[in-house]
Parts: C-alpha cells; structure tokens; sequence
C-alpha cells in the first residue's frame, strides 16, 4: 500500500455537471464494487494474455487485512464485456450473465488453482427493451439485489441470498435508476423513479411487500435524484435542478427524517467539471455536517480526488493516485480515505489519505429550496409535491426556523412530519 501526499490542484473552468446517466437509465458505477463493510471487493479485468484476445474474468479483492491482495476468479471461458461482478459478505462473488434476455446468476469462489461456481438461477426478461442490472451490495453482505427497467415499470428481484434461487420482490410503476441503502439492515432502498417526464427519489420498503413512499420532492417542477446516504448520520446526497429550473443539476445535500431545507452549496459548483460523489464517512451518528464527503471530479486534466464537508464552504482537491480505478473508495470512521488502485508494479494497492478538518472555515452561505424528507418506513398514499418556493439564503442548522409541521397519516407508529412553507 501506498500514501499519497495531499497537495492542492486547481480545477479547469466552464459549466459544472453532476455525473451523468448511462443510456440504458442506469447510472454508471465504478470499476470497483465494494462490500458495505468495506471487506472485499470485485471487478472484471481484462486478460493480459495475448493469445486470449479481447477476454475477461472476475477478480476478487480482499481489503480488510494487513495488505490488501486480489484473487483471478477465471472461468471455463472467457466472460463477455458488461459481464457484471459484486462482492458478496462472505468472500464470494456473484456474477450475472446475460444471452437474448436470459439473465443468469451464480457464486464465484477460490478452489485452490480453479473457480467454484455455484449456479443460483436466472430471471427470464423476454420483451427486448427490459434492462437488467446489479443493485450496489447490500448492508450485510448476505443479499443481492437486481433492478429490471421495463418499458413502463420497475421491478425489484432477490438474486442471491434467497430460499430458492432469483425471488421476485416487488414490481415499481415507472422507469427506475440509481439504487442507494438508506439503512443497515438493507430493508430500506430508495431509488429515482421517472414519471411523466419528471424524476423523483422514492423509497422502497422490502420487508413490506415492496412498500413504496415518497423521498424527495423539492418542487412540482423539478428532478431530484439521491445520489449517495449514510445510514449513519443520515446525510443525503441529492442532484436536483430545482435551484436553476431548465439548467443542469446542482449538489446539493439533506438529512433523513430532517425538516430543514435542503442546501445547495456554491462550492460544489466547479466551473468545467463533473462531481460525482462516491463515499461518505460513517460514524457521525449526531453531526452529518462533519462527515467527510469524496468526490470524484471530472475536468479536461482528468480525473481528481475532491474532499468536501457540509459544515465547510470549500472543496479540498487532491491528485488521484496513479492507477486509481475512478469512483471507487471508502472512508474509516476516523477520517481515512482509502482509494484503491492498479499500476504494472501494483496489481492491487490502497492508497490512503488523511483529509483533516479544516479549522476556522466559515460555514458556507448557500442557496437553499426546501424538501420533503421522508422515512422509507412511512405508508399510504403519495402526495403531490409542494409548490416551488423561492430560493433564499439558509439560516445555519442550528437557527433554522421549522415551519409548520403536518403529520402524515400512515400506519400505526409510522406517522412522518412533513415541512410546509408558509
């Protein structure tokens, strides 16, 4: 492993994005999925073999030892690019195939010079416009989840951890993306669901039968995406159009279960270049404005690290280390970046930065809308999004006003307090 040295870099300049969606609706992932835990890894790499041609294979990593080490996971043949791997909890790794809307699934493990495979099932998706993907791995490490995109609904499947095989969960109207876990059990998983033209984040309740409410609306008019949460301090992550109506999205942020607005900070508007956020830290049970957030930045000179807090008014650049695999890494709870890698010399490296707090930053003067956040557990019927409202500057967390409170009906012991502006 590998330290890198922090060192300030300047980002280029023109409109600011935040990352974008792939064309089949889902949103693009790293090239290096990671456990919940932050224990293994996985990817598919390309053969250097030669005489193989265009191929690839599994391979697993292993990070919470001394030294992180991977493992080739080859099969029988060669796999087809797009082939999608994730790591499970226990070390294994689950791939998913697809051949003419077959969709197969199996557990991948070391058998001293070969690879174990046991097969799991497949999910059969026969109308050609149906895209299947892998969801994130799920707190636990013990499930896996998929997402199959239909022309006019979502529907939720179980691909691993289940009694027998691929279990259908749940079917979603509307054309779903994203996929993030609110929680740690991996009951709550909230994703951005299209409506009418108009993109909304909801949340799912899988131990209710696939129990949808509301998660975001900011305005009747605008798009809001979740990006990333922290089960922890329950900060949000969330890409909305709502402050420049007809613009690109802004990064913006939020608190789960929080009546307060959301913020729109002008420092995570980086003029030519792309954030992406990628890693919260964990463990700021009651202050999520101190986690520390990753970004990735996208910009003409490449690819960078960025380090941003709530609480602060700027974002700290830091070169990438050589080889970094773009979108992939995780914090430890006491504030360690740790950003995997690949170079000739180092087929699997960590390299670890230390982004310390600034001391005496200012807090951020922002543009703030207010937003409905909700709890994944609350029931009943959804409502219509509130009114835009007019953007102004936030009071701190501390001094915001509350607003009126409404309680939401829902089922007994789920009520949900829900900001009116006045």
């Amino acid at each position: 492993m590998t330290a890198c040295a922090i060192e300030a870099i300047e980002p280029m300049i023109e409109p600011m994005a935040i990352g974008p969606m792939a064309e089949d609706g889902f949103s693009p992932g790293a090239e290096l999925a990671i456990t919940a835990d932050g224990a293994y890894a996985a990817r598919l790499v390309r053969s250097g073999d030669s005489r193989s041609g265009d191929s690839w294979f599994p391979e697993r990593w292993t990070l919470d030892g001394p030294e992180p080490y991977a493992v080739p996971l080859p099969g029988n043949q060669p796999e087809e690019p797009g082939t999608q791997v994730l790591p499970m909890g226990d070390g294994r790794v689950l791939i998913h195939r697809s051949i003419d809307g077959r969709h197969t699934f199996a557990l991948l493990y070391p058998t001293g010079p070969g690879t174990g495979e046991l097969p799991l099932g497949a999910v059969e998706c026969p109308d050609a416009g149906t895209r299947l993907r892998l969801l994130p791995p799920a707190p636990g490490g013990d499930r896996a989840y998929a997402l199959a995109l239909g022309r006019r609904s979502t529907t939720v499947w179980l691909v691993a951890g289940g009694a027998f095989g691929p279990e259908y969960v749940t079917e979603v109207p509307g054309r779903c993306s994203g996929g993030v876990w609110l929680d740690r059990t991996g009951r709550l998983l909230a994703l951005d669901r299209e409506v009418g033209g108009r993109t909304k984040a909801i949340v799912v309740d899988l131990e209710r039968d696939g129990e949808v409410s509301p998660l975001l609306q900011i305005s009747a008019e605008s798009n809001d995406r979740l990006l990333l949460a922290d089960a922890d301090s329950g900060l949000l992550l969330i890409g909305s159009d709502a402050p420049s109506p007809g613009q690109q999205e802004r990064l913006g942020w939020g608190v789960l279960g929080s009546t307060l607005p959301v913020r729109f900070p002008e420092c995570l508007r980086i003029d030519g270049c792309t954030l992406t956020p990628f890693a919260i830290q964990p463990g700021q049970v009651l202050t999520p404005e101190s986690c520390g957030v990753a970004l990735r930045v996208d910009g003409s000179a490449g690819s960078w690290v960025g380090v941003w807090r709530p609480s602060e008014r700027q974002v700290r650049h830091l070169p990438a280390p050589e080889g970094w695999l773009p979108g992939a890494g995780l914090w430890s709870r006491d504030g360690e970046l740790q950003l995997p890698y690949v170079t000739g010399e180092m087929p699997c490296g960590v390299a670890r930065l230390r982004a310390e707090r600034s001391e005496g930053v200012e807090r951020s003067e922002e543009t703030a809308a207010c937003v409905t956040l909700e709890s994944g557990a609350a029931t009943g019927p959804e409502t219509t999004a509130p009114a835009p409202v007019a953007v102004a500057r936030p009071v701190p967390l501390q001094q915001a006003p509350l607003g009126r409170l409404v309680a939401k009906a829902g089922k007994p012991g789920n009520e949900v307090a829900k900001l009116v502006t006045n």
